[in-house]
Protein backbone atom coordinates (compact mmCIF):
# COMPACT_ATOMS: atom_id res chain seq x y z
CA UNK A 1 0.00 0.00 0.00
CA UNK A 2 2.97 2.54 1.33
CA UNK A 3 4.92 1.22 -1.80
CA UNK A 4 1.66 2.14 -4.26
CA UNK A 5 1.11 5.48 -2.83
CA UNK A 6 4.82 6.64 -2.99
CA UNK A 7 4.79 5.34 -7.06
CA UNK A 8 1.55 7.34 -7.32
CA UNK A 9 3.37 10.59 -6.25
CA UNK A 10 6.52 10.28 -7.98
CA UNK A 11 4.48 9.55 -11.39
CA UNK A 12 2.36 12.27 -11.14
CA UNK A 13 4.52 14.98 -9.61
CA UNK A 14 6.21 15.93 -13.18
CA UNK A 15 2.84 17.18 -14.40
CA UNK A 16 3.12 20.43 -11.80
CA UNK A 17 6.37 21.89 -13.50
CA UNK A 18 6.06 20.02 -17.02
CA UNK A 19 2.88 21.96 -17.52
CA UNK A 20 2.72 25.21 -15.17
CA UNK A 21 6.47 26.18 -16.10
CA UNK A 22 6.01 26.24 -19.57
CA UNK A 23 2.58 27.60 -19.53
CA UNK A 24 4.02 31.26 -17.94
CA UNK A 25 7.14 31.42 -19.82
CA UNK A 26 5.21 31.20 -23.05
CA UNK A 27 1.97 32.48 -22.37
CA UNK A 28 2.12 34.49 -25.82
CA UNK A 29 2.62 31.21 -27.62
CA UNK A 30 0.08 29.53 -25.49
CA UNK A 31 -2.38 31.93 -26.22
CA UNK A 32 -1.94 31.65 -30.35
CA UNK A 33 -2.50 27.69 -30.27
CA UNK A 34 -4.98 27.82 -27.53
CA UNK A 35 -6.31 24.53 -26.18
CA UNK A 36 -3.23 22.55 -28.09
CA UNK A 37 -0.94 23.80 -25.50
CA UNK A 38 -2.22 20.58 -23.51
CA UNK A 39 -1.06 18.43 -25.35
CA UNK A 40 2.51 18.99 -24.21
CA UNK A 41 2.24 17.70 -21.12
CA UNK A 42 0.85 14.65 -22.05
CA UNK A 43 3.35 14.31 -24.55
CA UNK A 44 6.43 15.51 -22.21
CA UNK A 45 4.96 13.46 -19.25
CA UNK A 46 3.86 10.43 -20.82
CA UNK A 47 7.06 8.91 -21.74
CA UNK A 48 8.73 10.04 -18.39
CA UNK A 49 6.17 8.39 -16.26
CA UNK A 50 6.43 5.17 -18.25
CA UNK A 51 10.11 5.43 -17.85
CA UNK A 52 9.48 5.99 -13.69
CA UNK A 53 6.95 2.85 -13.74
CA UNK A 54 10.21 1.03 -15.53
CA UNK A 55 11.98 1.50 -12.74
CA UNK A 56 9.51 1.40 -10.28
CA UNK A 57 11.30 -1.46 -7.88
CA UNK A 58 14.82 0.82 -7.73
CA UNK A 59 12.59 3.97 -7.14
CA UNK A 60 10.72 2.74 -3.62
CA UNK A 61 13.30 0.49 -2.23
CA UNK A 62 15.46 2.80 -0.25
CA UNK A 63 13.30 4.17 2.64
CA UNK A 64 13.39 5.28 6.08
CA UNK A 65 11.19 2.98 8.71
CA UNK A 66 9.70 6.37 10.71
CA UNK A 67 8.10 6.11 14.06
CA UNK A 68 4.05 5.50 14.12
CA UNK A 69 3.89 8.43 15.53
CA UNK A 70 5.64 10.42 11.81
CA UNK A 71 3.59 8.13 10.00
CA UNK A 72 0.45 8.91 11.20
CA UNK A 73 1.33 12.62 11.42
CA UNK A 74 2.21 12.00 8.01
CA UNK A 75 -1.81 10.75 7.01
CA UNK A 76 -2.47 13.80 9.09
CA UNK A 77 -0.39 16.57 6.52
CA UNK A 78 -1.82 13.99 3.55
CA UNK A 79 -5.64 13.89 4.68
CA UNK A 80 -5.05 18.02 5.25
CA UNK A 81 -3.09 18.93 1.93
CA UNK A 82 -5.85 16.74 0.14
CA UNK A 83 -8.99 18.91 1.82
CA UNK A 84 -6.77 22.27 0.87
CA UNK A 85 -6.28 21.07 -2.54
CA UNK A 86 -9.87 20.90 -3.15
CA UNK A 87 -11.48 23.82 -1.66
CA UNK A 88 -8.79 25.47 -3.55
CA UNK A 89 -10.37 24.36 -6.53
CA UNK A 90 -13.39 24.90 -5.72
CA UNK A 91 -12.31 28.29 -5.11
CA UNK A 92 -10.74 28.74 -8.80
CA UNK A 93 -12.90 26.75 -10.72
CA UNK A 94 -11.93 24.13 -13.15
CA UNK A 95 -11.19 26.63 -15.72
CA UNK A 96 -8.29 28.20 -13.65
CA UNK A 97 -7.04 25.90 -12.49
CA UNK A 98 -6.58 24.36 -15.62
CA UNK A 99 -4.66 27.27 -16.94
CA UNK A 100 -7.31 28.85 -19.36
CA UNK A 101 -6.69 32.39 -18.10
CA UNK A 102 -3.45 31.71 -19.11
CA UNK A 103 -3.74 31.15 -22.29
CA UNK A 104 -6.99 32.92 -23.38
CA UNK A 105 -7.16 36.49 -23.89
CA UNK A 106 -11.49 36.24 -23.55
CA UNK A 107 -11.10 34.72 -19.96
CA UNK A 108 -9.30 37.01 -17.93
CA UNK A 109 -10.40 36.00 -14.37
CA UNK A 110 -10.13 37.85 -11.36
CA UNK A 111 -8.16 37.54 -8.35
CA UNK A 112 -9.78 35.03 -5.74
CA UNK A 113 -9.41 36.46 -2.33
CA UNK A 114 -11.61 34.61 -0.05
CA UNK A 115 -11.23 31.05 2.06
CA UNK A 116 -7.39 29.91 1.70
CA UNK A 117 -6.56 32.84 0.01
CA UNK A 118 -7.17 35.31 2.70
CA UNK A 119 -4.39 33.21 4.06
CA UNK A 120 -1.48 32.76 1.26
CA UNK A 121 -1.88 33.80 -1.78
CA UNK A 122 -0.59 29.82 -2.93
CA UNK A 123 -2.72 27.38 -0.96
CA UNK A 124 -2.32 25.17 -3.78
CA UNK A 125 0.97 24.89 -3.63
CA UNK A 126 1.16 24.83 -0.14
CA UNK A 127 -1.28 21.53 -0.28
CA UNK A 128 1.27 19.85 -2.82
CA UNK A 129 3.69 20.57 0.05
CA UNK A 130 1.90 18.97 3.02
CA UNK A 131 0.46 15.92 0.43
CA UNK A 132 3.91 15.16 -0.51
CA UNK A 133 5.17 15.68 2.97
CA UNK A 134 2.63 13.72 4.43
CA UNK A 135 3.15 10.52 1.37
CA UNK A 136 6.97 10.69 2.51
CA UNK A 137 6.33 10.08 6.27
CA UNK A 138 3.88 7.80 5.71
CA UNK A 139 5.73 5.53 3.16
CA UNK A 140 9.60 6.47 4.27
CA UNK A 141 10.84 6.03 0.74
CA UNK A 142 13.43 8.53 0.15
CA UNK A 143 12.50 9.48 -3.63
CA UNK A 144 9.12 10.82 -2.27
CA UNK A 145 10.98 12.83 -0.19
CA UNK A 146 13.81 14.09 -2.59
CA UNK A 147 10.34 15.09 -4.53
CA UNK A 148 8.94 16.80 -1.73
CA UNK A 149 12.50 19.03 -1.42
CA UNK A 150 12.57 19.31 -5.19
CA UNK A 151 8.90 20.55 -5.80
CA UNK A 152 9.11 23.02 -3.21
CA UNK A 153 12.39 24.37 -4.86
CA UNK A 154 10.99 24.70 -8.33
CA UNK A 155 7.31 25.91 -7.06
CA UNK A 156 9.39 28.67 -5.15
CA UNK A 157 12.46 29.17 -7.72
CA UNK A 158 10.42 29.13 -10.59
CA UNK A 159 6.54 28.45 -10.81
CA UNK A 160 5.51 31.34 -8.02
CA UNK A 161 7.35 33.83 -9.50
CA UNK A 162 6.47 33.56 -12.84
CA UNK A 163 2.96 32.86 -12.04
CA UNK A 164 3.07 36.14 -10.11
CA UNK A 165 4.58 37.89 -12.61
CA UNK A 166 1.57 36.97 -15.22
CA UNK A 167 -0.71 37.91 -12.23
CA UNK A 168 1.07 41.74 -12.26
CA UNK A 169 0.05 41.89 -16.21
CA UNK A 170 -3.18 40.79 -15.57
CA UNK A 171 -4.31 42.45 -12.82
CA UNK A 172 -1.97 45.02 -12.28
CA UNK A 173 -2.65 47.31 -9.03
CA UNK A 174 -4.92 45.11 -7.36
CA UNK A 175 -3.04 42.48 -7.46
CA UNK A 176 0.16 44.49 -5.79
CA UNK A 177 -2.50 45.25 -3.09
CA UNK A 178 -3.59 41.92 -2.67
CA UNK A 179 0.49 40.90 -2.96
CA UNK A 180 1.01 43.38 0.41
CA UNK A 181 -1.96 42.14 2.67
CA UNK A 182 -1.38 38.16 1.83
CA UNK A 183 1.78 36.34 2.54
CA UNK A 184 3.01 34.54 -0.17
CA UNK A 185 3.00 30.57 1.38
CA UNK A 186 3.37 30.10 4.93
CA UNK A 187 0.33 31.90 6.82
CA UNK A 188 0.76 34.30 9.24
CA UNK A 189 -0.07 33.45 12.84
CA UNK A 190 -1.31 36.85 14.26
CA UNK A 191 -4.26 38.56 15.35
CA UNK A 192 -3.42 42.25 14.29
CA UNK A 193 -4.14 42.99 10.58
CA UNK A 194 -6.53 40.67 8.88
CA UNK A 195 -5.21 39.46 5.97
CA UNK A 196 -8.89 39.10 4.05
CA UNK A 197 -9.30 41.77 1.58
CA UNK A 198 -12.77 42.00 0.05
Amino acid sequence: MSDLLALITIISWPIIPLFWIPVHLFSNFFRKIKFLLYLIPVVTWLPLAYLIYRNRAYLVQEKIEFPLILALTGWILLVSGSLLHLWTGKLLSLRVITGVPEISQEAEGKIVRTGAFSVVRHPTYLAHTLMFSGVFLICGVLSVGLITIVDFVVVHLFIIPLEEKELLQRFGTDYQLYKKKVPKFFPRFRKTGSASTR
